[in-house]
């Protein structure tokens, strides 16, 4: 799939933008603070119907105006499929896909397929549980929109759950009923989880050989808090979650807070068999998060039959050449969009496969 145009009023310091794009490189150049950033996030929130940089939607309106509007055109193996979305100061966002009205965000899902990386996307690797979670939650539900119903379910369960304990007050209540919707929503994450995990595992293991010159090997463990034989299937599962919550009752009525699920995962990244987290140098974990990315590009054209397109945000600068270097030359059948200061720092000899935009103060000029 590719990104063939897109169109912009009144997106972040846009007041109009349209561009027609190539179908495999893209870049972006301009100093910091003038926009370029802004066409990633336009792109990604057309596949996701959310913006990477803030929960607000408010905050993607140009200052001083009260609507804006998005449309991309993507060219799929199915088809063409057109993207809208519509975002007003006193209601909620609209969105349209090939002009027919959604009404659930998760019918959005897998029209237009993304794996963004930027600086911030180190944090899968070095920052904390909670930014590992988002990454998995992120990814699987652009291949499979079921489980982000699933998890808005969960999160909903887990909210009241919570409530209940806290207004307990170490009080013992009857919570069977939360127990065993928490068990079953929190089993089909786990369920995911466990298989999205696994492929991705075996894809970056092999991204970071290669990228290492076979040097390093990179292990992903799935630390699930819910503890699962390999073989467990959904019933094994649910069966584990509700053995765990009876043995933490106590302790959950005492913190009034549901101490058991899939909210309290963790991944866990090694290279060589050590924990790259707290021992890796950064390089390793840069070249940890690029072997994750590039692992995510070929799960989702395993999953989807075509690759998804690819959004680089200011991330060359953070890779050395030797880096650089493999991921421009692996990029050749995915449609790429790379922002940078300066186009100096990018090895891409072959002119023919790419496009070069010039970005200043909210304007966009094509560079013949």
């Amino acid at each position: 799939m590719f990104i063939e145009e897109v169109k912009a009023v009144n997106f972040r310091n846009y007041q109009e933008l349209y561009l027609q794009l190539h179908p495999r490189l893209n870049i972006f150049v301009g100093e910091n603070a003038q926009g370029k950033t802004n066409i990633i996030e336009m792109l990604y929130l057309s596949a996701m119907g959310k913006s990477f940089r803030t929960n607000k939607d408010q905050e993607l309106i140009k200052f001083g105006k009260n609507q804006a509007y998005t449309k991309v055109n993507v060219k799929r193996l199915s088809g063409e499929t057109l993207i809208e979305v519509r975002l007003d100061t006193t209601q909620k966002k609209k969105l349209k896909v090939n002009q027919i009205p959604l009404t659930k965000l998760g019918e959005l899902l897998g029209n237009l397929n993304v794996v963004i990386f930027a600086p911030d996307d180190l944090k899968i690797v070095k920052g904390g549980p909670g930014e590992r979670r988002r990454f998995i939650d992120n990814e699987i539900c652009q291949i499979y929109p079921k489980y982000y119903y699933t998890l808005n379910q969960y999160n909903r369960i887990l909210q009241q759950r919570n409530k209940l304990l806290k207004e307990s007050r170490g009080r013992k209540i009857d919570l069977e009923i939360w127990n065993q919707q928490l068990a079953e929503a929190g089993a089909t994450i786990i369920t995911y989880r466990k298989k999205f995990i696994k492929r991705m595992g075996i894809l970056a293991k092999l991204m970071h050989r290669k990228i290492t010159e076979e040097v390093e090997t990179l292990e992903i463990q799935y630390d699930s808090n819910v503890p699962f034989k390999e073989k467990d299937e959904f019933k094994e599962i649910v069966d584990t979650f509700l053995k765990k919550i009876g043995e933490n009752s106590s302790m959950e009525y005492r913190r009034g807070l549901t101490l058991v699920g899939p909210h309290r995962d963790e991944l866990v990244f090694k290279v060589n068999n050590i924990d790259v987290k707290n021992y890796g140098s950064q390089g390793q974990q840069r070249t940890a998060a690029l072997s994750v990315k590039l692992a995510e590009l070929e799960l989702i054209k395993g999953e989807v039959g075509e690759y998804p397109v690819l959004l680089l945000d200011d991330v060359m600068s953070e890779l050395d050449i030797k880096r650089q270097n493999y991921l421009i030359n692996n990029l050749k059948n995915v449609q790429t969009f790379i922002t940078t200061t300066m186009i100096s720092q990018l090895n891409t000899a072959n002119t023919e496969n790419r496009r070069v935009f010039y970005v200043s103060q909210g304007e966009v000029r094509k560079c013949d």
